[in-house]
């Protein structure tokens, strides 16, 4: 009896163990109806030969990020609808968000992640979906946060394939030069303009990309993660600093709360840069309006006087990014691009804007896929 109870369980165990395999292969790709429309909010300065700064900021949802295709074909849209107002040329600076690199992770997975309420749950199926990728990860995490540093560098790989494929291949194909907003990825770099992954911890940068599809320069680190990353992101050398050149000038890239920082804008003085592009991410849904919280970083810059919850997020942000305001800054003309959308329970606020000669122009419309330009 004992041996029949046993061969039973055994059998059972095998059964269910190989039912869960074939689910974890299973992925149908659900139809999907993506909103492709964008609108011009902010068009400053006269058509020139000097090129421009177009920024694009996407309104993106998780099964935006479920082929590489559908995301491209998103993008692409929105692109072409820049092209179509006369923003297109070929020494245009296209600017992307903080962190569009970053949803890479999401690709082809089951439909329950794209489908779940929360953040939670939708990383949950995550890794019950890619159990062997994830265990190796997890395994191989140097992050204090072992699970958020899983999720991310389970794909890698992956990540960084399809990252250079659609952002390099949207460059190519409207001869433009492109900021590609962040990813997330473990020690990345650049070898003869392609996006490598590197082994230990995970870095957020940005990479450009040139009208050839190759990747510029090599990846800009984000010095000063935010509160909710620094257990899986690690900060970048505050001493490297990268300057491209680029058609329209020498362009420099501060990712999120790092255009805060008097000294960056110094040290990207230093190196000539004449524009500069801030990918961006603010989290929360109503953040935007709400106090400031402070800095990132365990430092306040001497020269800063403004204090916790004395502004709104939003406030803060048109104060403290410094492109273009002399002396501090020695550049031409910025923009700071935010992404938008709505990840699960994770809404998002930030609200695009420009930068020239000392002053701010931004779009005060919290919804919807904007687009951003200014002439150089």
């Amino acid at each position: 009896m004992r041996k029949l109870l046993a061969l039973t369980v055994t059998m059972a165990l095998v059964a269910a163990l190989t039912a869960y395999l074939v689910w974890t292969q299973d992925r149908p790709v659900a139809h999907y109806l993506s909103d492709l429309r964008i609108n011009v909010a902010v068009n400053q300065g006269q058509p020139a030969d000097r090129g421009n700064l177009l920024g694009i900021q996407p309104e993106l949802f998780p099964a935006d990020y479920q082929s590489v295709e559908r995301l491209h074909l998103k993008l692409a849209a929105y692109l072409q609808k820049a092209r179509e107002q006369g923003f297109i040329n070929d020494k245009t600076i296209v600017v992307m968000p903080e962190h569009i690199g970053t949803w890479l992770m999401l690709g082809g997975e089951k439909n329950e992640v794209y489908q779940a309420t929360h953040w939670q749950d939708a990383m949950s199926w995550l890794a019950l979906s890619n159990p062997l990728s994830f265990a190796r990860a997890w395994i191989s995490a140097t992050g204090g946060d072992r699970m958020n540093d899983a999720y991310l560098r389970m794909k890698a790989e992956t990540m960084a394939r399809d990252y250079q494929l659609l952002f390099g291949g949207l460059a190519k194909e409207f001869g433009v030069t492109l900021v590609a907003g962040s990813i997330a990825l473990p020690n990345p770099s650049i070898s003869q303009g392609q996006l490598q992954v590197g082994h230990g911890p995970l870095y957020n940068a940005s990479v450009v990309f040139a009208a050839d599809g190759l990747a510029l320069g090599q990846p800009q680190r984000q010095f000063y993660p935010i509160y909710d990353e620094r257990g899986f992101i690690e900060p970048g050398d505050e001493n490297i600093i990268n300057v491209v050149d680029t058609p329209a000038g020498r362009l420099g890239i501060l990712i999120g709360s790092d255009s805060w920082y008097p000294d960056n804008y110094r040290k990207l003085n230093d190196q000539g840069a004449q524009l500069i592009a801030v990918p961006a991410y603010v989290i929360g849904r109503d953040t935007w309006d709400r106090p400031w919280r402070g800095f990132k970083s365990v430092s306040t810059p001497t020269e800063i006087s403004l204090k916790p919850e004395e502004l709104s997020e939003g406030q803060a942000w048109h104060r403290l990014t410094l492109i273009s305001q002399q002396p501090i800054s020695q550049a031409n003309a910025g923009m700071s691009v935010f992404q938008r959308g709505q990840f699960w329970d994770l809404g998002s606020s930030g609200q695009s804007f420009l930068s020239n000669n000392g002053q701010v122009f931004a779009d005060g419309s919290a919804r919807g896929a904007r687009l951003l330009n200014i002439w150089l």
